[in-house]
């Protein structure tokens, strides 16, 4: 008997040992409370009902380690059903997390739900929004800083200091209002102002001292521009994008477009005194600006002197600037390995999308489309349709994957089908007047080229097979093409949309179903067991566990 029980004993301290070790190597929780309540606001000296998160706007800041797991209970105060979504967060198996029309349903009013997000394998700088309607035009948005692990190096030394500046074009009227203008067929005025963390001419101060270096992570949060982003006196160092560290490349100003995030390192350099932050329209013929303050310690000489200008209407110098932003490859990215360690231009796409935004006119009303469709939102998320096989929600090749030509356009539930592991070549096609500004959920990719005029075969010539930046946020200019590389390792259901939020309101967007067979929980994650349920998967189960 005495064997038996050493043996026993042997395995109860293997287990034991075993669950310990499961225990302490499982990724640190954060846990957050929201509360997101209607409240007044004066961004542009006019009382607005904004939008408030635990009564503030901009909502509060997300700071997370990577790999770390955020647990966000968001209660819904408001009278209408209410999403959160996140700019550029990945949602490793976990489309469910993503917080947009397509795969969740609203949180209902006087309702709560809890998001369990992991920031896995990511780093950098991103932002929160609100998904539904033009909730956007009225605030609960806000910055996600992601922070490298202890031992992982980053290629800058820690700066003195790092700010979220969240800039973007705002309108006066609610966004209920603006929504009825949309429903109603038209496009949305020009915007009334441009805020700075949600004031406007002066109304931030950001103190510094001198010859200490500090980061400033920039946001373009509005709804229809580009924005420039200027520092009065002082150059930007651009050290990250959207997760990737760059070269450090100096920039006396950065265009920014709708949806996308930098980070720069900024020197105090200059004389003790004030400078302004500048952020202007970019590529508007009325050119709208702001200002916040750069202050020095110890300073009691204010801001003097004109506005530093920026860049207008000139698209050439942008196209310049986009193709000085490359990755470092020596730079190590959320893992310690080198990011140049992934040679993504020695992968073959197994095929090519191409993509073309359109501005059709269906049944006498201004839509936007994507190659030909102007997306509709079913009564029931994609996503739960899919989970449980609810027939006549939508079918997967809905969209085609090249454009037919021309501006005529149908409504649709578009959903494009694409398979798990697949490497693609997406080309994104311009013929408007317009910057355009392209968003893939769930996804980093490589933006291999920009281009003028029809993408052709030929135009692969020119790509950068070496070390373009990975991001998930990307422009294209007015006629003119920009292609995409991307790995197709995240299985779901994602969101490929335009960031002009009135385009992407009238259907320019569309879902990418990523799928495998496998059913295996190492490929996605089951529908959470606190899912909300509406349309045609109400009254259905979701798990026990």
């Amino acid at each position: 008997m005495r064997p038996c029980k050493c043996n026993l004993l042997s395995f109860l301290t293997l287990l034991v040992t075993f669950l310990f070790a499961f225990v302490h190597c499982e990724d640190p929780y954060r846990y957050l409370t929201w509360k997101v309540t209607y409240g007044d606001i004066y961004p542009l000296g006019v009382k607005q009902q904004g939008i408030l998160i635990n009564g503030q706007f901009p909502g509060p800041q997300i700071d997370a380690v990577t790999n770390d797991n955020l647990i966000i209970n968001v209660y819904n105060y408001l009278r209408e059903p209410f999403l959160i979504s996140w700019n550029g967060l990945q949602h490793r198996r976990n489309s469910w997390q993503d917080g947009v029309a397509g795969t969740n349903c609203p949180i209902p009013p006087g309702r709560n739900l809890t998001y369990a997000i992991q920031v896995k394998d990511q780093i950098g700088s991103y932002f929160y929004f609100p998904s539904l309607g033009m909730h956007k035009a009225a605030g609960a948005f806000g910055g996600i800083r992601i922070w490298s692990r202890p031992l992982i190096p980053v290629p800058f030394p820690p700066p003195a200091g790092d700010f979220t500046i969240l800039a973007g074009d705002w309108f006066k009227l609610d966004h209920r209002r603006l929504r009825r203008v949309l429903e109603n067929g038209h496009n949305l005025p020009f915007p009334d102002g441009l805020l700075i963390n949600g004031r406007g001419w002066n109304g931030n101060t950001f103190t510094v001292d001198q010859g200490k270096t500090y980061r400033f992570r920039i946001s373009n949060v509005g709804l229809t521009t580009s924005i420039n982003f200027r520092i009065q006196g002082h150059s930007l160092k651009l050290v990250e994008v959207e997760g990737s560290h760059t070269l450090q490349n100096s920039y006396s100003s950065l265009d920014i477009h709708l949806g996308q995030s930098y980070s720069v390192l900024v020197t105090a350099d200059q004389p003790v005194k004030d400078y302004y932050i500048v952020v202007s329209t970019r590529f508007t013929r009325r050119i709208l600006t702001t200002t916040s303050i750069l202050h020095y310690s110890y300073s009691r000489i204010g801001v003097s002197g004109p506005v530093p200008p920026g860049p207008t209407l000139d698209i050439t110098s942008s196209v310049y600037q986009a193709r000085t932003i490359r990755w470092n490859l020596t730079a190590s990215g959320p893992r310690p390995n080198p990011q140049g360690s992934y040679h993504y231009g020695l992968i073959q796409p197994s095929r090519t999308i191409m993509l073309a935004n359109s501005a059709p006119y269906i049944n006498g009303k201004q839509r936007y489309a994507v190659n030909g469709v102007s997306y509709v939102a079913p009564d029931t998320p994609l996503k739960l349709a899919d989970y449980f096989n609810i027939q006549g929600v939508f079918y997967v090749g809905s969209i085609p994957t090249n454009p037919s030509g021309g501006n005529n356009g149908y409504l649709q539930t578009s959903v494009m089908g694409a398979n798990f592991h697949e490497f693609v070549e997406i080309v994104f096609q311009n013929w408007e007047d317009s910057v355009q500004s392209w968003h893939i959920d769930g996804y980093s990719f490589f933006v291999v080229g920009f281009g003028s005029g029809q993408w052709t075969q030929d135009s692969r010539v020119h790509y950068n097979l070496r070390d373009t930046i990975a991001r998930c946020t990307v422009q294209v200019y007015p006629k003119s093409w920009t292609a995409i590389y991307m790995a197709l390792d995240n299985v779901g259901m994602w969101n490929i949309r335009s960031e002009n939020w009135e385009r992407q309101y009238l259907g320019q967007q569309f879902y990418l179903r990523v799928y495998t067979p496998s059913g295996s929980w190492r490929d996605e994650y089951p529908v959470p067991k606190n899912a909300v349920l509406c349309g045609r998967a109400s009254g259905r189960r979701t798990r026990p566990f």
